[in-house]
Parts: structure tokens; sequence; C-alpha cells
């Protein structure tokens, strides 16, 4: 399994915090973890157990968008 890139695409920014459009970049490693680093001045980076807690934490009912990278 190769790395697969991805990035969030919020339409609706429901928290009032991270904003619209991309948001976030990320890579699911061939462990089914996935890296994934915020689109802010302070450039946090976070990880997670996979894409799917990454739909359920931050996906906001269908306002933001999981964009995989070619």
């Amino acid at each position: 399994m190769k790395l697969q890139q991805f990035y969030l695409h919020r339409k609706t920014d429901v928290s009032g915090v991270s904003g619209t459009g991309i948001i976030a970049h990320g890579v699911i490693l061939p462990s089914g973890s996935v890296v994934m680093e915020w689109v802010t001045t302070h450039g946090s980076i976070a990880i997670y157990k996979s894409i799917n807690e990454i739909q359920a934490v931050h996906g906001h009912n269908g306002q933001t968008e999981i964009i995989y990278v070619d």
C-alpha cells in the first residue's frame, strides 16, 4: 500500500474557528493511521487512528469533505 494524500474542504464553518475552503492537508499511512496538518497560523499537526475518525470528528454533518489527491 502506498501513501494516500488528501485535504479537508469545509463548506460552512459551524464552529467559527477553522474557516472555509481548504482547512487541512493530510496523508494516510500504509498502516491506516493518518497525519494531518491544519492550515492555520499555528500549523498544528494531529495524528488519528483512521480516516473514518477524521470524518467522525471533523465532518460536521457533511459540511467538511475529504478530497483525495491523485
